[in-house]
């Protein structure tokens, strides 16, 4: 010791026995200190909200420099509430992080909660301090041990009901981390948190993001997915995985439902807005390839007609041919050439150019053309040009649904006079029913059909016998909440208006029916709603029709994956005078990184 620390020495150890001064213990932070879990609370919500917090101790656990960017820190000394997470994060708004993970820092700023999406969208929000000043005490250390996600560690129930008295919100409940799956994962919000092997549920999408299970077992689907079966069944162990890195520095997988992310992944455990809870990985495991197949359906007998249902996302001239030949392909190779084929969602001949065109006719002729080059039929097609704007989807596109026909094996009965906004209807002629519009529209006046598809009703004849077909792209679900809303149950606000469009069609079939008690009728399309869903059951009221999907196991049921949920959007319904029928959800698409369309596409196949 030198002759000046020893005379400041000898200064402090006077003036401490005067009890002029105090010295904090530097092993245990003071009263004062405000630690991450003291931010983050026992709730969703942060009892610091809006308040300035100094010098808030953390290690920092990851960074990202794009997007929101910011970073992570997390204490290393917790307490031992088991809802109160460890972790926050750090917001630096458009200025890119200086830290780096490892470093201990102390950080001063404001609590706030953002939500991802905005207030409207209904999502949790995510706490986090904003506006900081970052001290940097060390670099170089390791990050805090991950809180392993598993089987064993995310309850089975999904979610606590929302407090009435909050509307219908969890956001201000205690957090019961041991009982209900949303609130484990909120309980490790900001935290890092690990995954080991995990099966792949949700393929890779456009935007570098995955979806996994850590519950193998949970409503697996014959092909390694996850089945959305109920409202109530919300499949707890999903989780979406991003990566920190940037793809221009670490290439992301490209991983197909039933792949496996090998390893161990291990990050933040951040929120957002299209995923809900996402591990944002610092480390990224290796993806095991196993080498799902595409299927194929059967080719239909003689004596069977095979009537299909394929969206084919917003198909336009200005889509690459490659689009074009992909879709062809699958509608020989992978569906057999149905004889009738539904097309939801063609668009206009110059696609979401907005300038009044509403002629498909160019469009349909690349497609057709494209088919016969696979080795497909000279289909032909029919269709009811809509109203500029007035049916919804891309603006500018004027989507509309279409009947492809194969003429060597049906015919098409038409009947002049349908157009946008006429309707047709059905009468009894000779003792059978007959449209007055073929094809035409289903009550396309109605309200149920603003600014949405309006169904498109054609008579077929196969081997003497008349097929109704209906085909439908009801409204999206655009605009409800997410099954991960601060609202529990979420929000679904677009269902009315497919309950309405439900009743219009089933008083349609009911009406042919009523001409015809044992006339061949199929309602299919782009539903846009589950096999359970009240939608369905109003399509379905009477015994007018039953929905085919219901035929299959229900590990096979689903057309369409959406945040690692195998759910069912497309189907096919048939009158009781079908009877017997074969049905095939052909999974070409949904479960794949490399898509032609987001949709599967359905089959049935009946004997008239």
């Amino acid at each position: 010791m030198s002759r000046r620390s020893a005379a400041v020495a000898a200064v402090l150890s006077t003036a401490l026995a005067a009890g002029l001064i105090t010295v904090a213990s530097t092993s245990t932070a003071s009263a004062a200190e405000v630690r991450v879990h003291d931010v983050q609370g026992g709730t969703r919500l942060s009892p610091l909200a809006g308040e300035q917090v100094k010098d808030v101790p953390g290690t920092v656990t990851g960074v990202r420099s794009y997007g929101a960017r910011g970073f992570w820190i997390q204490d290393t000394a917790p307490d031992d509430d088991p809802a109160t997470s460890e972790g926050v994060f750090v917001h630096t708004g458009s200025t890119d992080p200086t830290v780096k993970a490892g470093d201990t820092v102390r950080v001063s700023g404001t609590v706030t909660e953002y939500v991802p999406g905005g207030a409207e969208s209904g999502n949790q929000s995510v706490t986090q301090i904003t506006k900081p000043t970052v001290t940097v005490e060390s670099s170089g250390g390791a990050v805090p041990k991950p809180q392993r996600i598993d089987a064993d560690a995310v309850p089975s129930a999904y979610t606590p009901k929302g407090d009435a008295a909050d509307g219908g919100s969890v956001n201000k409940l205690a957090l019961e981390p041991e009982a209900y799956a949303l609130d484990f994962y909120e309980s490790l919000e900001g935290m890092n948190v690990s995954v080991g092997d995990s099966r792949v549920v949700g393929a890779t999408d456009p935007y570098h993001e995955l979806w996994v299970t850590v519950k193998p077992d949970e409503n697996r689907s014959k092909r390694g997915g996850t089945v959305y079966g109920s409202y109530e069944a919300q499949n707890t162990g999903r989780l979406q995985i991003q990566s920190l890195a940037p793809v221009a520095e670490e290439p992301f997988p490209k991983a197909d439902v039933g792949d496996v992310l090998s390893g161990t992944t291990e990050g933040p455990l951040d929120f957002n807005q299209f995923g809900g809870y996402t591990l944002a990985a610092r480390t990224l495991g290796t993806l095991t390839n196993k080498d799902l197949a595409r299927e194929k359906t059967r080719a239909q007998g003689a004596d069977e007609l095979a009537v299909a249902t394929y969206n084919v996302e917003n198909l336009d001239p200005k889509d690459p041919q490659e689009k074009f030949d992909a879709l062809a392909q699958a509608v020989v190779t992978n569906l057999a050439s149905p004889d009738v084929l539904a097309l939801e969602e063609i668009q206009d001949d110059n696609g979401a150019t907005d300038d009044g065109t509403v002629s498909a006719e160019e469009t349909l002729k690349k497609f057709t053309a494209a088919i016969a080059k696979a080795g497909g039929p000279a289909y032909e097609w029919r269709s009811i040009e809509p109203e500029d704007k007035k049916d919804g989807g891309e603006p500018g596109g004027n989507i509309r649904q279409v009947f492809l026909f194969n003429p060597e094996r049906v015919a098409f009965k038409d009947r002049p006079g349908g157009d946008a906004t006429t309707a047709t209807d059905v009468v009894r002629t000779e003792g059978r029913a007959a449209l007055t519009h073929s094809p035409g529209r289903i009550d396309p006046g109605a309200a149920a059909w603003e600014n949405s598809r309006k169904p498109l009703a054609g008579e077929f004849t196969f081997r003497g016998r008349t097929v109704f077909v209906i085909a439908n792209h009801f409204g999206s679900k655009g605009g409800d909440e997410s099954l991960v809303s601060h609202h529990q149950p979420p929000n679904r606000s677009s269902e009315k208006q497919r309950h309405a469009q439900a009743a219009s069609v089933n008083a349609f079939v009911k009406k042919a029916l009523k001409a015809q008690q044992n006339a061949d009728v199929v309602v299919l399309g782009d539903i846009n709603d589950f096999e359970f869903s009240d939608t369905t059951k109003a399509l379905t009221d009477g015994g007018a029709l039953t929905a085919a999907v219901k035929s299959l196991p229900r590990a096979e049921r689903y057309s369409y994956v959406y945040q690692g949920n195998s759910q069912v959007l497309d189907q096919i319904l048939t009158s009781p005078g079908i009877g017997d029928f074969a049905y095939d959800s052909v999974h070409i698409n949904a479960e794949f990184a490399q898509q032609n369309s987001d949709h599967d596409p359905q089959v049935l196949r009946f004997k008239p």
